[in-house]
């Protein structure tokens, strides 16, 4: 353990997350979401038994999104017809992104399988346990300043 890093943040997580540079992305995927298959080429982290709110949160005290790109973060948009709702677990995303990058944190919204071809291209991919639906974030990571 370490002083001022969460609990939630394994070894892996913290390495990965270092190594990523400005503009590269990373995806917390929901228990749903394809990991592996799309994970391929990326760095795949279990986050099993916590939620994607959570991870979101501890991730953001730890790196900046990218103040170069309209739109930093991004969720994967209800598919037309399903009778879902629009998902609750987004307004907690807008809290915590308001919290910790109120300046910077628009969000896109994209068709299932256009973010899951842009997840084809994130540098890590954190895998979590989270049972809600469409709660999928793609965050591209900005430049931290001295």
């Amino acid at each position: 353990m370490l002083k001022g890093i969460s609990p939630l943040i394994s070894p892996e997580l913290l390495k990965a997350l270092c190594e990523m540079g400005h503009g590269d992305e990373l995806v917390i995927a929901d228990g749903n979401f394809p990991c592996e298959s799309v994970g391929k080429n990326a760095v795949v982290i279990r986050a099993d038994g916590h939620g994607t709110a959570e991870i979101l949160e501890a991730v953001l005290k730890l790196i900046p999104l990218d103040t170069y790109t309209e739109k930093p973060a991004a969720l994967m948009e209800v598919v037309k017809g399903d009778s879902c709702p629009e998902p609750a677990i987004w307004k907690i995303y807008d809290d915590i992104l308001n919290k910790y990058e109120p300046e910077n944190h628009s969000v896109e919204m994209m068709e299932r399988f256009a973010f899951y071809e842009r997840a084809k291209k994130a540098y890590l991919i954190i895998a979590t346990g989270e049972t809600a639906i469409y709660a999928n974030v793609l965050l591209k990571k900005g430049v931290v300043a001295p």
